[in-house]
């Protein structure tokens, strides 16, 4: 049918020599999973960049991910369609389509994406310019003259049995292709199932066929000009050839090769063509492959039960095969180290509800995905069959020239694509597989907690690590960056950061957080009170949470020893400790602070009413406050009448709001006291005194 790159081989000799002839970019053959991975482009003037970190691939690797295959149903007029084949132009995709029961030829139009549901335009047997019940097509572009050619084959029978070419000109757009029908005039043509046609280095064109009813090969000649009616010539039936349904076509390391399905015994042929086309009969080889089964075999055993197309792609540097099996209803995938093997054969079994499968695309690659397309002759449906990028990058894709670091949260083995100059005649590809292990087992403080100007040693140890390097700076013990311990004593919360570097090119990054627990005690500053006054104590700077404990020491004279500012009224000088502690049970911290308070004598300390019903024994007497009074020479309370209602020497002694024995009106009363200090100091004081009732 098809199934090669349509640009001449001219051109993608000279693209995959400009590839293999320098690296497009560098990065890590193998990281950890969560390591960042850092990739370099050395191409920097480029006119545009793609990268796609978790790209499709075709490849066999532990991390692929199968095709999803999807059958798009039987809405594009095909009646027992016989083969297909996509391609790109002008940045749309168009499918064809020939129907072997109608002898129609039909384009699907996807426009700009693959994934679009297609327009169809059903071109009819064009003016009978199509060979009849036609059985394989293949698309080219002469890139010289920019035009798009498509080839078509038909016909069961020696006398039905046609080549014909169909123009679409500059574009695949065109709305009225031209046709030129070759019919069979050189007599070589017995029931054509597949056609492959190319240029080679000498500009002349080239082509082959192969015939199911004979098993014979059909050369083309078309001169320098495919538009050309080219020479048919058959080398005959000495390839290994059974009962042949497809060919596509290779070119690996300078030579040509041609693989070739068999229907007869269920076998690939491989055909060595040489470096060019312009061969004869005996210049070429014919091999049986061999599946990659062990030991290997020259068929397919059960993979394989009746093989009806092929298709032939290049992507990232590797060669696959994709094989429709008519019978079975599968799909079956080839890996090639090269185009002359060693083979390895894969089934993906029914993909997308294939139905007596009869021709499959080129599988064509837009962006991280894979598509192909797969003709169903037994309910004249489409299927669509995707290799769909992976979802463990934690960047999908970029479009810049230096990428940013990024991580895989998975094992495996991930492809990274890249493109430079999409589109454009110095468009150049590359792609590169990242191995992604799981980290090796690593031994290390969990995150902790310390009380703020602790030290703690932290460690980290992996037998298989070549080196470990502490990065973080911050109050660390320098002396020992590079080892699996070290210690750290910082003032804040914080992470400590270790890189462990592996001989197989893994690099973790870990990171233990150290919670420092802040605790402060603020006992306040020192103070002077007068004798007989009290003070509220504490600072402001005290951690005040609802989980710490708060204790002073001693707890005389303090209203409430337990409060982070109890009111403390000591009678002489006095020293406080305030202690701040955590209540965790399994880790705590404390703080401590003191503070002094220097009580004098200077005044005559008395409250300014009282009440003698109060239960408090505070304020239910008139006393003196002072505790600093060595002697009390009088202490008086007269009424507003000049009645002298109170009198003592003690100073511990106060009136109770009686006069002999009876109860004193509410009122204003005046006092006066004469004492000395202990310090010898004589003070006198008069004043008033209101008692309430």
């Amino acid at each position: 049918m098809k199934k090669c790159l349509i640009l001449v081989a001219v051109l993608i000799v000279t693209q995959l020599n400009n590839l293999q002839a320098q690296a497009l970019f560098s990065g890590p053959d193998t990281v950890c999973v969560n390591q960042p991975v850092k990739l370099t482009s050395n191409i920097l003037n480029a006119s545009s960049y793609y990268w796609g970190f978790c790209s499709g691939s075709l490849n066999e690797i532990p991390t692929w991910v199968p095709p999803v295959g999807t059958n798009l149903g039987d809405n594009f007029g095909f009646e027992i369609p016989s083969n297909i084949d996509i391609v790109e132009d002008s940045g749309n995709y168009y499918g064809f389509v020939t129907n072997s029961k109608t002898t129609e030829f039909i384009r699907l139009n996807f426009g700009n994406s693959l994934n679009n549901t297609p327009t169809v335009t059903n071109f009819g047997n064009l003016t009978n310019g199509l060979p009849i019940n036609p059985t394989s097509l293949y698309i080219l572009k002469d890139t010289f003259s920019k035009t798009w050619f498509i080839f078509v084959t038909g016909g069961f029978t020696k006398a039905t049995s046609q080549l014909a070419r169909i123009d679409f000109g500059h574009h695949l757009s065109n709305p009225t292709p031209n046709i030129a029908n070759f019919g069979d005039y050189a007599n070589a043509l017995n029931g054509p199932k597949g056609i492959f046609v190319a240029q080679d280095a000498n500009h002349k064109w080239f082509g082959y066929i192969v015939n199911h009813n004979t098993n014979e090969l059909v050369h083309l000649d078309f001169s320098y000009n495919v538009s050309n009616t080219p020479l048919m010539a058959s080398y005959g039936n000495s390839y290994n050839l059974s009962f042949p349904t497809d060919l596509a076509a290779i070119r690996d390391d300078g030579n040509w090769y041609l693989f070739v399905t068999n229907e007869g015994d269920n076998t690939v042929t491989r055909l060595d063509l040489g470096t060019g086309f312009d061969t004869v009969s005996t210049d070429i080889n014919a091999t049986k492959i061999a599946d990659g089964s062990t030991p290997p075999s020259t068929s397919f055993n059960f993979r394989i039960n009746a093989p009806s197309a092929i298709s032939i792609n290049r992507d990232c540097g590797t060669i696959y095969a994709y094989i429709t099996d008519s019978l079975s209803h599968q799909l079956i995938g080839i890996q090639m180290a090269t185009a002359k093997g060693p083979y390895n054969a894969v089934d993906y079994n029914n993909v997308g509800a294939m139905n007596l499968p009869s021709g499959i695309s080129t599988i064509i690659r837009q962006g991280d995905d894979l598509y192909g397309f797969i003709t169903n002759a037994g309910d004249s449906t489409l299927t669509k069959v995707v290799f769909q990028q992976c979802t463990s990058a934690s960047i999908p894709s970029f479009s810049e020239v230096m990428p940013p670091a990024y991580s895989y949260d998975t094992a495996g083995v991930y492809n990274v694509y890249f493109v430079v100059d999409q589109g454009l005649p110095t468009m150049q590809v590359m792609c590169k597989t990242i191995t992604v292990i799981p980290p090796p087992p690593i031994y290390a403080n969990n995150d902790t907690s310390i009380c703020e100007g602790d030290t703690i040693k932290l460690h980290v140890v992996s037998n298989s690590a070549d080196s470990i390097r502490w990065t973080s700076t911050y109050n660390i013990d320098t002396t020992y960056l590079y080892r699996d311990s070290v210690k750290v004593f910082p003032h804040y919360s914080t992470g400590y950061d270790v890189t462990l570097y592996y001989p197989f090119g893994c690099v973790v990054d870990t990171t233990i957080r150290i919670n420092v627990i802040k605790v402060v005690a603020d006992a306040g500053p020192d103070r002077w009170i007068a004798d007989g006054a009290a003070t509220i104590i504490g600072g402001p700077n005290t951690t005040l949470n609802a989980l710490y404990e708060y204790q002073w020491e001693p707890y005389q004279f303090l209203t409430d020893s337990t409060l982070p500012n109890p009111r403390a009224n000591p009678p002489y000088d006095f020293t406080y400790y305030l202690t701040v502690k955590t209540l965790d049970g399994e880790f705590q911290c404390t703080a401590k602070d003191t503070m002094v308070i220097h009580v004098t004598c200077a005044d005559i300390a008395v409250p300014n009413a009282f009440s003698p019903a109060s239960a408090s024994p505070l304020t239910n007497k008139f006393a003196l406050l002072n505790k600093e009074i060595s002697k009390l020479n009088y202490f008086r309370v007269y009424n507003r009448w000049g009645v002298l209602v109170f009198e003592t020497t003690d100073p511990t002694q106060g009136w109770d709001g009686t006069y002999n024995g009876k109860p004193e009106p509410a009122g204003v009363y005046v006092w006066e006291a004469d004492a000395f200090c202990i310090s010898g100091k004589e003070i006198r004081k008069k004043g008033n005194v209101t008692l309430l009732r």
